[in-house]
Formats: structure tokens, C-alpha cells, sequence
């Protein structure tokens, strides 16, 4: 076997002292992994070969140790623009001189089999006069804990690291250089160069196998951009969080990752830098009814799959919060010191310790997931059906109990509010459910249950003495998962107690279109951005309680905080710059629900709307 270089080594490159922005990429996949393309011409982040894999690229965490594929012509005076060949998730990065122009697409082929192999594509073209490019490639494997031993033959250079194995092809001639290569290389107008790293031992790409992959690539992501059903006023934005959330799926598994990247802070230079390559059964499950408000069913029955053999391994319906994108358990938390941290943030941290909380309320977002699968896809089976007993039936056991709430707060477990709120959704989805199918259930216990927690709520939560409901028993702040209560359904979006709730939201976590999830202190140093999600939730509750000027003000307002590509990250600093892991999921998704409802709003259909 190879001995392995541990030694972290030099870039290649001459690195600023802080990564580039997070807002400034666009993300590329094969519904396998990911990887991020700066406008600069840098891929400096893709986990290989699965999203949740170490990774070989990861500058954007530390620039000088973390490996890149850089590429980008010699030319100091250039407009750089970023766009998506429309409706795909294949990338075009521009260069725009006064004399010279070029443009360089990015992507990563679908696999067409389970088993088929990974590429990275980079074409490059000059479109006008005539350009000298630099390209240097450095992976870092294992998280950038590995050098890899290059060897270079001509257009070919091999990374090796044990059994691992990367390789570059390219019409240049590669130099080895400190645990990478380098190479320059000039194009005239129309001149194109193809560079693919791949994992393969076999024949080296030509141009026309490259030429076709792109053309499949472009045929594949326009075929299922075109299955949406949305056609409102934000098609544009919509379509381009569809494609974000598609990113994010597992083609092989039918899992979906809540974001593609860990390390990525929620708050600048602090300790609030977690890893987000799994799926959260919370997000995973309203990234599925998403997708089938736009038409997206193949999504929703592969996760359901996915889900169900989930449920199908806890005889007792106890699930777990989140899971590897294989099914497997999640690996507890492990600090990556040699990382310096994006903006100085520390310590990254890959495996995430949450897996081992108490969550209730992920019981509410599958059963929710599973009834809107049920209404509009595919009926459910007798054993799913069981599963779905012993989950509710657990609920019914467990519903009064404390836990670590959704925002997976490592303090002391309490009585959230939301929690409690979406076990009500759990039992009222599985009766709901059982009488649209007619199929058997304990219906005396689950009335019930799902009573005496709607009477808990009303008992317990609503301060009458502030006026609003509050996050906790016994509590008196306010917390934006509040924001959830009309959306499920518990209250009328227009009930005295509700508009009384949303105004507090609105006055104490609001600061124009954006909206914090709390205020009270959570344990951690440093303060935290703006939560996109929970602003996007403000948007819906403001246009089901009718007042539709200000929630569209509000949506108009932060579509503009997207990136140039449309893309959004967790959470936004007082600035509005980018904070948290991206692509992420919860806000895109959020993004389409309050699209879809504000929409038909707007054109009159929900002019009274009931829970």
C-alpha cells in the first residue's frame, strides 16, 4: 500500500487572508455530491465521492490548507458574471475585458446507474480576442488532513492517497508542484479546453464525449425543471430553489441533505459552525411537500421509501432526528483543528452530537409529509401503515415530555411550544389519514391525544398577561417557530390570539423583512444573523392573515438578499451578507411555500382561508 503524505503541505496558490464570500458561488451536483464555484473561476469545496464523504476541496474553510481547483484567465481588468444555463444546475462563468472575453462551464453528470462513476467537467472557451489561462489543482483528502502523491504523464495527473485515487485530464501539459499541478495555456476566440477529474482508471475524456455530456446534462436538468406545475409571479426564483433542493437529494438513497457544505458559520469568528450533510427528517420531510406543491411526486415517493425503512427499523416509533443520507446513524461530532475556519470561525466540526437529541416536533413534519404523500401520491401500504401506527402511538406516549426543540438548543431540555405543536400535527395527520382510507386505527385514544394537547397548548403557552402565545411553558419570550402554528393549521391565520402573536413576532424578532428565530440567550458565544427560513414563514402568515401589501413588500425585499445565481445560505447578517451552510435547504423550501400561498393570495383564490 501507498504510504500516506500527512503532511498538510503549501497551497499552490497565493491565497487572501480571509476565503471568498459564501454568497459569491454557485453550486453543482450529480444528485451524489456537490461542489461550489466561486466567481473567480475556484471550486474550493466538493466532499468526494458522496456528499457527506471527507472532502478533497475545502479553501472555502481555510484557504491555505484546504485544497482547490482553480481556474481563470490572466486578465486583472475583467467584469466576472455567474449564471445557470437557464433551468439547469450547469454553471457559466464569465470573464468580460475590453478586448478579450471567455467563459468557463461547470458540471457534474447524473449518473444514469447507481453505480456510475463521478465527474467533475470544466470546459473552458474564449469568446472574443485571445487569453492565457492558470489553472492549479490541489486536493486535500480527508478533510484536508492528506496530501496526495501526484504523479503527471503529459495531460494526465494522478492523486493518490492509499486506495484513493483522483484523477485530472486536460489538452495541456501539467507541472507537479507541492502536492498538486499547475499549468498555463492560451485559447484563441472559438478555442475550447476540457478539463475532467474524475475517479477512473480508464480512457481519458475526448471533446466530444465532453460535448455530449454537457448536452445531457443540459437535456436532463430542463426535462425536470419543466415537470413544475408553478407558474406565479416568482417562477424564476421558484424554479431555481426547486433545482437548489433537487441538489440536495440522494439519487441512489432518495434521502434529502439539509444543506450541502458543514463549517460554514451562523455567526461571524464564533463557535456556531455545524455540519449539515445529512438529512433531518424536519427538513427532509418539508423539502417533500414542497416539491409537490410544484408537481414533484418521484421526490416524495423515493424519500417516503427511504423513510419507511427508517420506521421499519424502531419496532418501539421512536425515529431519530436526522440520519446519514445511507440510513445509517450519524457519527458524533469530531473537531478539525487544522482548519483555520471561514473569516477565523472555530472549531469546525464534522458528525454532528445533535443526532442524539430529543426532538419531538420531527414527528409532526413526517406525518404531515406522509399524509400530503398519501393525498396526492401514492396510497399508502398495510405496513407502512403499520409503522405509521407505532409512530403515532408513541407520540401519544411521549407528547408531554421536555426535549432540545427545533433549533437544537444544548441547554437543558424544556416544553417548547412548537414542539408540542407538531405532535398535535402528528396525531391530527394520522386520523386525517386513517378516515381519507378508511384504514383501522385506535381512534378513541388518538382524538384523544390530539385534544387534550390542542387544550395543553391553549393552556399552557398563551400568556394572558402579554397577550401572545410564547415559545416555552412557563416562558414569556418569543420564538419565530411560533410562525408554524397557522401554516399546520392549529389556528385560523386571522384569530384574534394569532394576529395578536404575529404582531409581537413582528415587533420584537423583525427587523424589516427579516426575522431572528429568538433573542434569549442559547448557551453559545456570539450572536447570530437573521433566519431565512423564519423570515420566508413571516411572508405566508403575514398573506394568510390578509395583509398582502406588506407580505409582498417583504418577499420582493428578500429576493434581493439572494446571490446573483438566486441561491441562498441559512441565515443573513444585520447587512444581509451570508451566513450558515449553502445551499441550504430550509430556506429554499421555505422560499416556495410562501411563493406558492402569496401567489394565489394575490390572485384572489384563498380570500378566506380556514385551518
Amino acid at each position: 500500500m501507498t504510504q500516506l503524505n500527512t503532511d498538510t503541505g503549501k497551497s499552490l496558490a497565493v491565497h487572501a487572508d480571509v476565503p471568498r464570500p459564501i454568497a459569491e458561488h454557485g453550486a453543482v451536483g450529480n444528485l451524489r455530491t456537490l461542489a461550489l464555484v466561486a466567481r473567480d473561476g475556484a471550486i474550493d469545496f466538493l466532499c468526494w465521492p458522496d456528499l457527506d464523504s471527507p472532502s478533497i476541496f475545502a479553501a472555502l474553510l481555510d484557504p491555505e490548507k484546504g485544497g482547490a481547483f482553480e481556474l481563470s484567465p490572466d486578465i486583472d481588468d475583467a467584469r466576472r458574471l455567474q449564471m445557470y444555463i437557464p433551468e439547469t444546475n450547469v454553471l457559466l462563468t464569465r470573464w468580460l475585458g475590453q478586448h478579450q472575453s471567455a467563459e468557463v462551464v461547470d458540471l457534474m453528470p447524473v449518473p444514469k446507474t447507481e453505480d456510475g462513476v463521478e465527474n467533475l467537467i470544466r470546459r473552458v472557451e474564449v469568446t472574443r480576442g485571445e487569453m492565457t489561462f492558470s489553472l492549479r489543482c490541489w486536493p486535500r483528502f480527508d478533510y484536508a488532513r492528506k496530501v496526495p502523491e501526484v504523479t503527471v504523464d503529459g495531460g494526465v495527473s494522478t492523486f493518490r492517497c492509499g486506495d484513493f485515487t483522483l484523477r485530472l485530464s486536460g489538452p495541456v501539459t501539467f507541472e507537479k508542484e507541492d502536492g498538486g499541478v499547475s499549468a498555463t495555456f492560451s485559447l484563441k476566440a472559438g478555442e475550447t479546453a476540457d478539463f475532467v477529474l474524475d475517479g477512473n482508471d480508464g480512457d481519458v475524456w475526448d471533446k466530444d464525449a465532453v460535448s455530449a455530456a454537457i448536452a445531457d446534462a443540459i437535456e436532463y436538468w430542463q426535462g425536470w425543471a419543466k415537470r413544475s406545475t408553478y407558474t406565479g409571479r416568482w417562477r424564476s426564483s421558484v424554479t431555481r430553489s426547486a433545482l437548489a433542493l433537487k441538489l440536495l437529494t440522494s439519487q441512489k438513497n432518495g434521502s434529502i441533505a439539509a444543506a450541502g457544505t458543514f463549517g460554514l458559520p451562523e455567526a461571524p469568528g464564533g463557535p456556531r459552525n455545524w455540519d449539515y450533510r445529512a438529512t433531518w427528517i424536519r427538513d427532509a420531510s418539508f423539502t417533500i411537500y414542497a416539491l409537490m406543491r410544484l408537481g414533484y411526486q418521484d421526490e416524495a415517493n423515493a424519500f417516503s421509501h427511504w423513510l419507511v425503512d427508517r420506521t421499519d427499523r424502531s419496532p418501539g416509533g421512536e425515529i431519530q432526528i436526522m440520519y446519514n443520507l445511507d440510513g445509517s446513524r450519524v457519527d458524533t461530532e469530531q473537531e478539525l483543528d487544522h482548519f483555520s475556519g471561514y473569516g477565523g470561525a472555530k472549531p469546525i466540526r464534522v458528525g454532528n452530537n445533535a443526532a442524539e437529541q430529543i426532538q419531538l416536533d420531527i414527528y409532526g413534519e413526517l406525518l404531515d409529509s406522509v399524509y400530503i404523500s398519501n393525498k396526492y401520491g401514492e396510497a399508502i401500504s398495510h405496513d407502512n401503515w403499520n409503522a405509521v401506527r407505532r409512530i403515532v402511538d408513541h407520540v401519544c406516549d411521549i407528547w408531554q415530555d421536555a426535549d432540545a426543540g427545533i433549533w437544537e438548543i444544548r441547554s437543558e431540555p424544556q416544553e417548547h411550544l412548537h414542539s408540542r405543536l407538531m405532535c398535535w400535527v402528528a396525531v391530527d395527520r394520522a386520523i386525517r389519514l386513517a378516515q381519507k382510507r378508511s384504514l383501522t386505527a385506535p381512534f378513541g385514544r388518538w382524538v384523544e391525544a390530539r385534544n387534550a394537547i390542542s387544550d395543553d397548548i391553549w393552556a399552557n403557552f398563551w400568556n394572558a398577561d402579554l397577550g401572545h402565545f410564547v415559545h416555552a411553558k412557563g416562558g414569556s419570550d418569543l420564538d419565530a417557530s411560533m410562525l408554524m402554528m397557522p401554516l399546520v393549521r392549529f389556528i385560523s391565520a386571522t384569530d384574534p390570539a394569532w394576529l395578536a402573536t404575529l404582531d409581537a413576532i413582528g415587533n420584537e424578532l423583525a427587523d424589516d423583512a427579516l426575522v431572528m428565530r429568538y433573542k434569549r440567550k442559547d448557551g453559545l458565544d456570539g450572536d447570530e444573523g437573521f433566519f431565512a427560513a423564519c423570515s420566508f414563514w413571516y411572508v405566508e402568515c403575514l398573506a394568510r392573515a390578509g395583509r398582502l401589501a406588506e407580505a409582498e413588500i417583504n418577499m420582493e425585499k428578500l429576493l434581493l438578499f439572494g446571490n446573483h445565481l438566486q441561491l441562498y445560505a441559512e441565515e443573513f447578517d444585520p447587512r444581509g451578507e451570508f451566513l450558515g451552510n449553502f445551499p441550504q435547504a430550509f430556506t429554499h423550501l421555505a422560499l416556495i411555500s410562501a411563493a406558492f400561498y402569496l401567489d394565489g393570495a394575490l390572485d384572489g383564490k384563498f380570500r378566506q382561508w380556514r385551518p
